[in-house]
């Protein structure tokens, strides 16, 4: 039997070809989504420090500063070619799925966060600070 191949997307069950697939998010900025079922449970953006297989004493971990990948933790993965040509990758277990991407190079700001706050005139009133002059310090 002919090895499996791949060209753009597919569902890769090999351990191997997991870890091989894996490999080009090592040392990347990620962007994740943790599903349960159709929820979201958690998601964020993380640095792959490491992408592991026959380690069974290292954990899977997602969090916002370090990322674990080790793909024994998982029964597939699902991989696919989004338009900018880069990949999008799913891991799954059961009916948990972890979504990743590589992160934008330019972080857009949270808008809301980065919004200077607005009020119509009507509902604030304006002062004027001055420092104390030479005679009254």
């Amino acid at each position: 039997m002919p090895a499996r191949f791949y060209v753009n997307g597919g569902i890769v069950t090999g351990r191997a070809d997991m870890l091989n697939l894996l490999r080009p998010l090592l040392k990347q900025t990620v962007t994740y989504v943790y599903l349960r079922g159709a929820d979201v449970v958690a998601s964020g953006t993380g640095w792959i420090e490491r992408i592991v297989m026959d380690e069974p004493e290292t954990s899977t971990y997602f969090t916002p500063l370090i990322v674990c990948i080790n793909v024994d933790s998982f029964e597939h993965l699902e991989f696919d070619t989004r338009p900018d040509q880069l990949l999008s990758y799913t891991l799954v277990q059961g009916d948990e799925r972890i979504r990743i991407e590589f992160a934008p190079l330019d972080h857009p700001v949270d808008a809301a966060a980065n919004r200077q706050l607005r009020l119509p005139e009507s509902d604030y009133v304006q002062m004027e600070l001055t420092g104390l002059g030479p005679d009254e310090a």
